[in-house]
């Protein structure tokens, strides 16, 4: 009975914080606003009983990823976003496809979680009666063996992002 209430609690502090970060024009309170999506995001895990992808959520995103956000943020020195005059008139145009997908995706929401909808797509995977859904195990395999192109790639673009942020905000003497 307490799971679906936290759902509900923990899913509109997710929606809210990443709303939050779209209208702050301070790039640190973004940061800080991605923060509190991602530890909604790890508490939403942990109600679908995955705690290892829950605690990964917040050493890796929660932790070290927004710690290298704001590092960046910082050494770049970016100040409060200034808004142009036009970028209302764009905002406007891009909000109402926005909002029209945004509704649709809701509306499926909906239908989904009260079963109007019988094609979903079930539960978590189980393979030789082992529950996969955020196994340890299971991740390393797929992470280290299928996936370990896609890993080390995404990590030698992360390390090349870095090196740009420190030639960006080198100062000349």
């Amino acid at each position: 009975m307490l799971a679906p209430i936290l759902f509900f609690i923990f899913a509109a502090l997710c929606v809210a914080g990443a709303i939050n970060l779209l209208v702050q024009k301070h790039p640190i309170n973004s940061a800080l606003s991605l923060i509190v999506v991602m530890g909604s995001l790890a508490v939403l895990y942990l109600l679908l009983g995955a705690e290892f992808v829950a605690a990964v959520q917040i050493i890796v995103y929660a932790g070290a990823v927004m710690v290298l956000f704001v590092f960046v943020i910082m050494l770049l020195n970016a100040g409060v976003e200034e808004r142009l005059p036009h970028t209302s008139r764009v905002a406007t145009m891009l909000g109402v496809p926005a909002l029209i997908i945004g509704l649709g995706i809701g509306a499926g929401l909906i239908a989904h979680i009260t079963g109007i909808d019988r094609i979903g797509v079930g539960g978590p995977r189980v393979m030789n009666g082992e529950n996969l859904f955020g196994n340890p195990q299971a991740i390393g395999h797929l992470l280290f063996r299928n996936y370990l192109l896609p890993f080390e790639v995404t990590s030698v673009l992360i390390l090349i992002a870095i090196m740009g942020a420190v030639v960006l905000a080198r100062r000349e003497e």
